[in-house]
């Protein structure tokens, strides 16, 4: 077995194909391929479960994943020690929907990069459903998600709640519907719409308030930063989590706002969370992120609560980032 090997499974896991690995590595496909078949076989294990859409670690793999990654920081810190500048230097995957992109996660990584210095990390947005996979998968090594209560998180991750809110109805400042207090349903069916796509938790959330029937003119997109776009435009209203909205510049323009939605149904709360993989040993420019998004989690509830905040804001409540493994709220 040479470390070489477990390189390259490592670099298929992250980039997921053998392709991208490849080219991240400076090997032929042919020959990366052939040296994870050697792994393979002397292990007596399938590591990879090679399909035409990509190749992806298979269960056995993520069985042995720990265990390889720990090998590999345990050579990296024996190539540091021994002052050598090639040791590997594995970027951080940071899986994110993008209510969390802005308000939290940018700023976090400003302080990962104020400890650690530049380069090695790499932001993917997507839906809570794919965040998770490559979390399972070990393509990812963080992941930010809203959630509905009911929600639950797949027993293999770690979960911490950063924020929890509510949703809220999105609009211009100088639309008709923003002179009232509160927007019932039947008000928001009668407007054009930006809605989420489907997977995001969005767009369950306006099909439970619709119920199934959605308004007539609809704008889908995949994320809130395009959606609080679109509303800007006069594209339509949106439905979304309040602290996606809340601090944003356009809120703090004067061009939108936002308006508690009458339902009927009673209070319901919109939560971000925190995801990793469960793990023994987490890398330390890991762990310092996770702190950093909770330190950004507390500090981002702070300026809602400052003096220059809207009245009409709905007040949002960061959550102790204890570690649970257990369903959502």
């Amino acid at each position: 077995m040479r470390i070489e090997q477990l390189e390259y499974l490592a670099a298929v896991t992250e980039h997921g194909s053998l392709r991208r690995a490849s080219e991240a590595m400076h090997i032929s496909q042919p020959a990366l391929s052939e040296a994870v078949t050697k792994l393979e076989k002397e292990l007596g294990t399938t590591l990879l479960d090679r399909r035409r859409t990509g190749s992806r670690i298979s269960r056995q793999g993520l069985d042995l994943l720990q265990n390889m990654t720990e090998v590999l920081e345990a050579v990296d810190r024996l190539r540091q020690a021994a002052g050598q500048q090639s040791a590997r230097r594995r970027d951080l995957r940071i899986g994110t929907v993008n209510t969390a992109s802005s308000s939290l996660l940018a700023p976090a990584l400003r302080d990962l990069h104020a400890r650690h210095g530049s380069g090695g990390v790499e932001v993917v947005n997507g839906r809570a459903t794919d965040i998770q996979q490559g979390l399972a998968e070990g393509s990812l090594d963080l992941g930010l998600v809203n959630v509905l209560p009911g929600d639950e998180v797949p027993p293999m991750l770690v979960w911490d709640k950063l924020i929890e809110g509510t949703p809220v109805a999105c609009l211009r400042v100088d639309h008709p519907l923003a002179a009232q207090e509160r927007i019932s349903v039947e008000d928001l069916r009668a407007e054009p719409h930006v809605l989420m796509r489907p997977g995001f938790v969005m767009h369950r959330y306006a099909h439970r308030v619709f119920a199934g029937a959605l308004p007539e003119t609809t704008y889908a997109t995949d994320g809130a930063e395009m959606g609080k776009a679109m509303v800007a435009a006069g594209l339509g209203i949106s439905i979304l989590p309040d602290f996606s909205i809340s601090a944003d510049p356009l809120v703090r323009a004067g061009v939108l706002t936002t308006r508690p939605i009458l339902t009927g149904q009673g209070l319901t709360t919109v939560t971000l969370l925190m995801l990793r993989r469960r793990a023994e040993r987490t890398s330390e420019p890991l762990r310092d992120l996770q702190t950093a998004l909770v330190r950004q989690a507390r500090a981002y509830l702070s300026d809602l609560e400052a003096p220059a905040a809207s009245p009409a804001v709905a007040a949002v409540t960061p959550i102790s980032s204890r570690a649970r493994t257990r369903s959502a709220p």
